[in-house]
């Protein structure tokens, strides 16, 4: 957190919208975080032990002033105008809607993994601003009265992805939800090949953890998209055609590759292109390659942990003495 949090609280700060409170939530840090937000002007909660991010959102918001709360992680930077847009958004929509904005599409750091995950989150985030399965807390306005009521964030939950359940919850309470996709910040990912694969691993595995209890496996939900899950089916798919060719010598097994893998490309489309439109040719080729047959590796990982978490879950698998 120390490594962010002055860049964070620096771009807050240069808002050229002025009207906000800015509070702090230090959840327990062993670092010198503390005494870098006390360097500026903002409300400092910090908690005596421990206790993870939904329970240091719903403090921050219990100790807000504000009619609107906007949420927004220490590792991710506002734009000069992402305030004035929240502005502007809030007063075309009442107080019975959650407002969610993204990742833009080059982050702080221009290492190609960390580009790779913000145009990939972005475009999964914005895709159906209209009509959005959840709304990510990295950038996420709602009502304080409405958040107060809803109870906030559950605390007794997985350690990530506790912003889909509170996106559903409120959903299912009559929240209208609604993505501006001008509503934007940049995130600090400093990813290599390795942390971006041991995200999209355990990202994967608590996602589907969630999915299957919440039964929506093959719900096209953000990053969980229809595109990635046509990625990873196609992947394999041609992964399994390939080794029975090799084990039966038989050229029928083959066939079918080139059209699944076209398929692939065709469902996937529109993230291909973005990709391509960021960063150029080059990257383009490169991140076609690195989604299409790596990234489903941990993604594919991760769904096989989280189905053998469930089964035990569920007593369907046990252990013997």
């Amino acid at each position: 957190m120390a490594a962010t949090i002055g860049p964070c609280l620096e771009a807050a700060f240069a808002s050229d919208y002025k009207n906000f409170e800015v509070v702090v939530v230090d959840d327990h840090s062993e670092d010198n975080s503390v005494e870098i937000i006390k360097k500026y002007p903002c409300k400092l909660v910090c908690l005596e032990g421990r206790s993870g991010t939904s329970k240091a959102r719903n403090t921050g918001a219990r100790n807000s002033n504000g009619e609107f709360i906007f949420f927004i992680d220490a590792d991710c930077l506002l734009e000069r105008d992402t305030l004035s847009i929240v502005n502007k958004t809030l007063s075309l929509n009442g107080h019975d809607v959650m407002i969610g904005g993204t990742y833009t599409r080059m982050p702080f750091d221009r290492t190609f993994y960390s580009v790779f995950q913000s145009v990939f989150v972005n475009y999964s985030e914005t895709k159906n601003a209209d009509g959005p399965d959840y709304i990510a807390a990295h950038a996420m306005v709602v009502d304080a009265g409405t958040f107060q009521k809803s109870g906030g964030f559950p605390e007794d939950f997985m350690p990530i992805i506790e912003d889909v359940e509170f996106s559903h919850r409120l959903r299912r309470s009559g929240c209208n939800l609604v993505i501006n996709p001008d509503i934007q910040v940049r995130h600090i990912f400093n990813f290599t090949l390795l942390k971006s694969l041991r995200n999209a691993a355990r990202k994967s595995m608590y996602w589907n953890m969630y999915s299957l209890k919440n039964r929506d496996v093959f719900k096209d939900s953000g990053s969980a998209s229809v595109e990635l899950k046509t990625n990873v089916a196609s992947c394999f798919l041609n992964i399994i055609l390939i080794v029975l060719f090799v084990l039966s010598d038989i050229p029928g097994f083959l066939y079918p590759v080139l059209p699944v893998f076209m398929i692939n490309i065709f469902v996937n489309r529109k993230l291909l292109r973005l990709f391509y439109e960021t960063g150029g040719m080059l990257f383009g080729a490169k991140a076609f390659i690195y989604y299409t047959m790596i990234y489903p590796v941990p993604i594919a990982i991760g769904t096989f942990r989280a189905v053998i978490k469930y089964l035990f879950s569920r007593g369907q698998i046990k252990t013997q003495k």
